[in-house]
């Protein structure tokens, strides 16, 4: 499938909670945060249309309680995916594009990934150029997502030098939970 860049969607954040309020519902107070992070997330960000939602727990294990009333959503577990520090959830084939982030409450990757969206909500600058990136990035990998992920690396890692300054100066913490 091709990479595909279109401009910020004003129904996104709508959409975000059309398919959080069911997970919520489902994890129950096992679900400590459930945010709408990514690109789909920042207002005015152009993006792939992919609904991101990170859902913070209190540990992997056991994971059965996280993962069965997530898959009864008819969400898809990804239990092949490399990364460690989260477990993964897609859509149903033949839905609409949405990534599930399980990670551990307070964990770097998931502070990480809120940090990257605040920051990236209030410096609209870094938004334009993240856009103007992914727009060539994705005309130049086409349907390589790895390729595309990998040559973004460099300007996400720029940015969170500036997000880590930035926190450092506003006493930058989470604020609450999307729902």
């Amino acid at each position: 499938m091709r990479i595909e860049i279109v401009a910020y969607q004003t129904h996104w954040p709508d959409t975000f909670v059309r398919h959080a309020q069911p997970i919520r519902a489902a994890l129950g107070r096992l679900a400590l945060r459930v945010d709408h992070v990514g690109s789909t997330s920042i207002p005015g960000a152009d993006a792939k249309p992919i609904i991101d939602i990170q859902i913070s727990v209190a540990a992997f294990e056991p994971f059965d309680p996280i993962r069965l009333p997530i898959q009864n959503l008819g969400y898809v577990w990804r239990a092949d995916n490399p990364d460690r520090t989260k477990r993964y959830f897609r859509e149903a084939p033949g839905t609409p594009r949405v990534h599930i982030h399980v990670r551990r409450s307070g964990s770097w990757s998931e502070q990480c990934t809120l940090l990257f969206r605040d920051y990236l909500r209030s410096h609209p600058d870094d938004v334009a150029r993240y856009a103007a990136l992914k727009y060539r990035l994705a005309a130049q990998y086409g349907e390589n997502r790895e390729g595309y992920t990998e040559a973004k690396s460099p300007f996400v890692w720029q940015v969170m030098a500036r997000a880590n300054a930035w926190s450092q100066i506003t006493g930058w913490q989470p604020g609450p939970s999307d729902l």
